[in-house]
């Protein structure tokens, strides 16, 4: 008897006693795996195979017309990638051994404990998970294509490590795994949980929050409600978050700053996928995709005793990193055009010129709030701009900036060592006013890789000044 309208990737349960059939699903289903497919004839199980998106299968070993003996290497040769889990009577220690030997996932024994059913399917499926992902990865860093380009669009970027990103995105998407999304303060986090939440095709809402402050109390209520009269002033009952975001994705951001005591709470939700509202004793089971993004270094976190271990390693599984703005600097002028797109059609104004050496002289800057800060001053330097060629007036604050001895590299790509910070060690000695000036035109020159324009510009003297500074100290040869 075949289960009919299942959906795709489904557990399949194959056993010739229907009421253990029934009985195993209900297990399943109450523990939040929902989509299994139930077979009573053995003779339907290849065909079913062919036929579905099948991510385990639960064979009883001993079966009229075909055995689980005689089935087992059928599935494991023409479907090596769907782990089985044979289910025997306690007598079949040396049959349990050979199909082990045979390419069985894990085996069962009659009659089957629910926890133990569970368990083992579980385990099941996030091995085909991982078989899938891995597959996945290496067929995209092959052919480097994206199945989902245009989803990816509005992260404005050409490079190599966030296309990178990009594929293992779409590898990643379509498990049930939560996704860690690391990275510094305005590099575009959200924008990487909103592409996850397109691509893995969840039908329900995306749902945002910004955990960072929230005491336990508040952080228990936001995610997952109350009953009405609770706690005083819970007048009406409320749902949380999580139950808003069912069917669909709900991102964590700032998890870094969660209290220890609201880590345990979000702990049991990842691993057991079940939560309390405040006030009720009905256990109710987490339906959404759960994203987590944080700018810390979570590893320093529980180094420091601020950040659990053991929620640490449950969010090691998928984790993506999002590189700084200043690894990136053939991304600037795209961003600077697309920005200046932006802000001139917000405020109704005809998009202004940027100066020719903008972009090349933004690319030296070290951007510690990344892309948020570059759209804040190319934002600024719009609403301020009137006619003509856009004003470098606005970037003077960042254009002044000294490159940080971390970002800096050398012709071979390597970090350069930590500069001195005083003069006196630059020197050797406390310097003179012409030896500093000197210096400074001398680094402005290496820093803008000889273009006097971009030097005068971090000087903030004009060119023909540099220029004449420039011919002064350069040694003249006589004949």
């Amino acid at each position: 008897m075949t289960q009919t309208n299942t959906p795709a990737h489904s557990v399949l349960l194959v056993d010739d006693e229907q009421h253990i059939l029934n009985a195993c699903q209900l297990s399943l289903q109450s523990a939040g795996i929902k989509n299994t497919l139930l077979l009573c004839n053995s003779r339907d199980v290849m065909e079913t195979l062919a036929e579905n998106s099948i991510e385990a299968v639960v064979l009883d070993l001993h079966m009229p017309h075909l055995s689980g003996m005689e089935l087992l290497p059928m599935i494991v040769r023409e479907y090596p990638q769907v782990p089985v889990i044979l289910v025997t009577a306690d007598d079949d220690v040396q049959a349990v051994v050979e199909c082990m030997k045979l390419g069985a996932f894990d085996y069962l024994v009659k009659p089957v404990d629910s926890g133990r059913l569970v368990s083992a399917v579980r385990k099941a499926i996030d091995m085909r998970a991982i078989t899938h992902e891995l597959s996945s990865l290496k067929q995209h860093l092959l052919t480097d294509e994206l199945e989902n380009e245009g989803i990816f669009s509005e992260i404005v970027t050409c490079n190599k490590a966030m296309r990178a990103v990009f594929h293992y995105v779409e590898v990643v998407a379509k498990t049930n795994q939560p996704i860690t999304i690391s990275g510094e303060t305005g590099v575009g986090k959200e924008l990487i949980a909103q592409a996850i939440h397109k691509v893995s095709g969840q039908k329900g809402k995306y749902i945002s929050v910004n955990v960072a402050g929230l005491d336990d109390n508040l952080f228990s209520d936001t995610l997952f409600g109350h009953k009405k009269g609770a706690f005083t002033g819970a007048e009406q009952a409320r749902d949380g978050l999580i139950s808003k975001a069912s069917g669909g994705t709900l991102l964590l951001d700032e998890i870094g700053d969660l209290s220890l005591a609201s880590q345990v709470k979000l702990l049991r939700l990842l691993q057991e996928g079940e939560y309390y509202p405040a006030g009720s004793d009905l256990l109710k089971k987490c339906e959404a995709r759960v994203i987590l993004s944080t700018n810390h270094d979570l590893q320093d976190l529980v180094d420091s005793g601020q950040f659990r271990k053991d929620l640490y390693y449950r969010l090691y599984s998928h984790r993506v990193q999002v590189p700084p703005l200043r690894e990136r600097p053939e991304d600037i002028p795209l961003l600077l055009e697309h920005f200046l797109d932006r802000s001139a059609a917000q405020l109704g104004k005809k998009k202004p010129t940027p100066p020719q050496e903008l972009a090349q002289l933004l690319s030296l800057c070290a951007f510690p709030g990344n892309v948020r800060e570059l759209e804040a001053l190319v934002f600024d330097a719009v609403a301020r701009h009137a006619s003509g060629i856009l004003s470098l007036n606005s970037f003077h604050s960042i254009l002044g900036q000294a490159v940080t001895s971390e970002t800096r590299k050398d012709d071979k790509g390597e970090s350069l060592a930590k500069s001195p910070r005083t003069l006196a060690e630059v020197f050797g000695r406390f310097p003179t006013l012409a030896e500093v000036e000197a210096y400074l035109i001398d680094e402005a020159m290496t820093l803008t890789k000889g273009n006097q324009s971009m030097a005068a510009k971090l000087l903030g003297m004009g060119r023909q000044t540099l220029n004449k500074r420039l011919q002064k100290d350069t040694p003249t040869t006589e004949s």
